[in-house]
């Protein structure tokens, strides 16, 4: 069944976000859930993309996404009007959300989009929310005023220095859990910003919950793309979490399998992006 377009909007570079017509998964989701969807019938790729909001009422889902290969660049080209082919969801085990008392969320460029409705539920259920929000440029920063609206403070930090304080999230986590300690920290991001942010919440005995962005197909634990291994065994992502206690994540592990698929993402995006040219529309 086709999704329809109803807004869309570009929210930085190369990060879009549009509220899509799916009254099955607007019904259900919940905080921490995703779906995959396919673009094209015919020849499309399957990809997982956040969930950020959900109108029951409308029958509409929010969602955000960053164009970084070809199925996200023929989403990013789709206009108001216009359907996406398939959408399966919710995805995934909602967020455990309790009250824990002073609460980091941290996030690292696209990953402020589904810790944006997670934070919000943090916040209502009567946490104190720090949060970190970084990006490597002033241009690549969303939405900080949601945020800002929703946390009991907001620190935004760019690698160079363009907007907020220079430099990695890790410098104001670390800040915190010196200063402050923390009673949870909830971290999305790339995987490497993950793994380091742990390393920072191990050392002072901080429980942390990661959400994880790897390969995924089906979305049913079914062809295995989205393995990851946690205190030693072997877990799905899109079964299984996406969120894990990031103590007990291997990153390296994740972050060697991410690796092997992204030539081939890569060598995709400009095979599309040539595509276009030839036909003259870019």
């Amino acid at each position: 069944m086709p999704h329809l377009i109803r807004r869309k909007s570009q929210l930085a570079t190369d990060t879009f976000e549009a509220e899509v017509e799916a009254p099955f998964v607007a019904k259900a989701w919940r905080p921490g859930q995703f779906i995959i969807l396919m673009v094209d019938d015919q020849a499309g790729e399957r990809i997982p993309l956040t969930v950020v909001d959900a109108d029951r009422k409308a029958g509409t889902i929010r969602l955000i996404w960053q164009r970084v290969g070809k199925t996200t660049a023929q989403l990013a080209d789709l206009e108001p009007g216009q359907s996406i082919a398939g959408i399966v969801g919710p995805l995934g085990s909602p967020t455990h959300i309790e009250y824990w008392g002073k609460v980091v969320c941290v996030a690292g460029g696209v990953g402020a989009a589904p810790l944006l409705p997670i934070t919000s539920a943090i916040r209502q259920a009567g946490n104190q929310v720090i949060m970190i929000l970084g990006a490597r440029s002033k241009d690549r920063l969303i939405l900080v005023d949601r945020l800002e609206a929703i946390a009991d403070r907001l620190m935004v930090y760019t690698d160079d220095g363009s907007y907020g304080g220079k430099g990695m999230v890790t410098i104001p986590l670390e800040q915190v859990c010196r200063e402050q300690r923390p009673d949870h920290v909830f971290v999305i991001g790339p995987a490497i910003m993950m793994k380091a942010c742990c390393q920072i919440t191990r050392r002072y005995e901080v429980p942390t919950t990661v959400s994880l962005n790897t390969i995924m197909v089906d979305g049913t634990g079914m062809c295995g793309g989205c393995r990851v291994e946690v205190a030693g065994k072997a877990k799905f992502v899109c079964v299984d979490g996406p969120e894990f206690d990031g103590h007990q994540v291997d990153f390296d592990l994740m972050i060697r399998r991410l690796e092997a698929y992204r030539d081939q993402e890569r060598q995709a995006f400009e095979q599309y992006k040539a595509h276009k040219c030839r036909i003259g529309l870019s």
